[in-house]
């Protein structure tokens, strides 16, 4: 591969939507220690893509300009670097690459082997390319803060989703109900028969006055409150009556009002907490996550596919805020 040239999305500077983003042709990477050179197959977009260019972690995102996005990648083995024994030529592999580097809206990206997993045949490349970041988000959201143990052991939970719909929201909800839960979720009218096709128990549209304050319809206290939802920021005064005693709002995208609010319930000792999630991407959890998917338990659900050529319409769609499901990127 050495000296090929592959096509790439990438922006130069913070800022600036699809418009920002510039076709370019670029050298195709080279796998280094513990990395492997994937022909990509599929991306798929999140929100957390849209948050970088627009500078939410800067200094520390993107480590430099110019910057390839999207770290939700599938594809197919074509080089393996040195200390690499689990992956060979021509394995097909699902991956979240490192953000700092990024690197997913091109035709090859390099991947650390810790954080590939082999993509069976029952699952597609696009189907798997929606799981690291969303499905991770979603697991960790309930296995380790919510305390859901998703093989269905455990007190039951009450468990609050809000935009179920979307990319995390929808994967929420089939995890949640792998476990000893009873769900409730918010989602736009036109999705209430897709999250109830997912599982939930009660869904509300969060336009209506009972959906904005996240009342559950069979008068449910929330054990833990999955807020998938993005702006406008939903205050904690309405998440607070509606919680159990020692219920918990974990937060997946916290803003610093989110944060300054986790502080005070710390040094307040409140029982009801706020927790943001900060996700660390674990190889053993996708792992998992893939096997769930191999196994009919969990299901990307694709709202659009687009080609490279036209990616930044797919980035203008990811900015619009309302797919249902997850945004699919194909070489």
């Amino acid at each position: 591969m050495a000296g090929k040239l592959m096509h790439a999305l990438q922006y130069d500077s913070y800022g600036g939507g699809a418009a920002g983003l510039k076709h370019v042709e670029v050298p195709v990477p080279s796998a280094k220690k513990d990395e492997v050179l994937i022909k990509l197959e599929a991306t798929s977009l999140n929100p957390y893509d849209m948050k970088i260019q627009k500078g939410v972690a800067r200094p520390f995102l993107p480590r430099s300009f110019p910057y390839i996005p999207s770290i939700d990648i599938a594809g197919e083995v074509v080089a393996v670097g040195p200390g690499v024994e689990n992956f060979k030529t021509g394995d097909k592999v699902v991956a979240v690459l490192s953000a700092s580097s990024g690197g997913g809206l091109a035709e090859f990206a390099v991947a650390k082997k810790s954080l590939s997993v082999a993509r069976p045949p029952e699952i597609s490349s696009a189907e798997a390319a929606g799981l690291p970041i969303a499905g991770l988000t979603a697991y960790e959201a309930l296995t380790q803060f919510a305390g859901v143990k998703l093989d269905g052991s455990g007190n039951q939970k009450n468990i609050l989703i809000t935009a179920a719909s979307g990319g995390v929201g929808h994967y929420a909800v089939q995890l949640a109900k792998l476990g000893n839960t009873y769900v409730t979720a918010t989602c736009g009218a036109r999705n209430i028969e897709f999250v109830k096709s997912l599982g939930a128990d009660e869904v509300l549209d969060y336009k209506t006055p009972e959906g904005s304050a996240l009342k559950s319809p069979s008068g449910k206290k929330y054990d833990a409150v999955i807020h998938c939802a993005r702006a406008p920021e939903t205050p904690w005064s309405t998440f607070e009556p509606n919680l159990s005693e020692n219920g918990k709002v974990i937060h997946i995208s916290p803003s610093p009002g989110v944060m300054i609010t986790f502080a005070v319930k710390k040094l307040t000792f409140s029982k009801k907490q706020l927790i943001p999630l900060i996700l660390t991407p674990n190889g053993e959890k996708l792992k998992h996550l893939v096997n769930l998917a191999k196994e009919g338990k969990l299901k990307t659900v694709i709202d659009s596919k687009y080609p490279l050529s036209n990616a930044d319409d797919a980035w203008a769609k990811g900015i619009d805020g309302h797919a249902t499901g997850k945004i699919i990127v194909e070489p």
